[in-house]
């Protein structure tokens, strides 16, 4: 599994890379604040919703301290999805959030 930073997330954004951010916590969670990108899939969804989800883009996962994003990663992995878990999650986040 391939880790990312939180910086170097920070870092894609502030420079206008085009970056796909898959948020895979919980609603309560995204309501007190999400990477401005970011789309939400619930891990608990995600395996209903990966269609939803270009296999030809890349994608980095994201949840609260990177243990759910990591899960995430190796499940769309397995389905030939290209991904990365960001390290430390929303804990390690300190850009901008909405």
């Amino acid at each position: 599994m391939i880790q990312v930073s939180p910086e170097s997330v920070k870092d894609l954004l502030q420079n206008n890379h085009d970056v796909s951010i898959v948020d895979v916590r919980e609603v309560e969670e995204v309501e007190q604040g999400k990477i401005p990108s970011a789309i939400h899939i619930p891990l608990r969804l995600l395996e209903f919703r990966m269609h939803e989800l270009d296999k030809s883009k890349d994608y980095i996962m994201v949840c609260r301290s990177g243990a759910r994003s990591g899960q995430a990663t190796a499940l769309l992995e397995q389905h030939g999805y290209r991904v990365k878990n960001m390290s430390g999650g929303m804990l390690a986040w300190d850009g901008k959030v909405i």
